[in-house]
């Protein structure tokens, strides 16, 4: 099977996104805790994905993380 390069997938783990966007895993999780409902989040069973484009804008509009 051929490997998918980051930047190129639609959902990220939470491991994958904070490689990808350099936030620590725990930030990262602790950014899903808190916003549980928002548009760029994924659940799969009780797994969180991280929509990568629509976390972009969120980061994009965000001043501070």
């Amino acid at each position: 099977m051929k490997e998918i390069p980051i930047w190129e997938k639609y959902t990220l783990t939470i491991r994958e996104a904070a490689e990808y966007f350099h936030i620590g895993e725990k930030k990262m999780r602790q950014i899903v805790d808190e916003n549980g409902d928002a548009d760029f989040i994924l659940m799969v069973g009780n797994r969180a994905m991280i929509k990568r484009k629509l976390f972009e804008e969120y980061i994009d509009l965000a001043t501070a993380v």
